[in-house]
């Protein structure tokens, strides 16, 4: 249960980070392109190549990991199993990332297609 309430507590910060920075991006430079989104998710990126340099394993990285970079931005989470692929196999990396990338972007244009009034 300990893990649930560190993930939900970490979780629920980084989906609190993650609007406020989106916000003020978008008073500060507008909504003519998402850089709240670019920031969070560069920002997102670095910070899970801290802890993942750092090796931060067990509560720290349910807390931290999981839950506010979680929250914060799943294209950390992202950036990370990239990464991890990337040490293994070039390819098996450049095959998610592709995957990733091309097949999530095909299911919103299906469903955005089929719901869009």
């Amino acid at each position: 249960m300990l893990n649930v309430l560190l993930v939900a507590a970490g979780g629920a910060i980084g989906s609190v980070l993650r609007y406020w920075l989106s916000t003020l991006a978008i008073t500060h430079l507008g909504t003519a392109f998402p850089w709240g989104t670019l920031g969070v998710n560069i920002a997102g990126s670095a910070a899970i190549g801290i802890a993942a340099g750092l090796g931060l394993q067990g509560e720290a990285r349910l807390l931290l990991v999981t839950g506010l970079l979680g929250g914060f931005t799943t294209f950390s989470a992202f950036s990370l199993e990239s990464g991890a692929l990337f040490e293994r196999a070039w390819w098996l990396a450049a095959l998610y990332v592709l995957a990733s990338v091309g097949l999530g972007l095909a299911a919103f244009a299906v469903c955005y297609g089929l719901l869009k009034k």
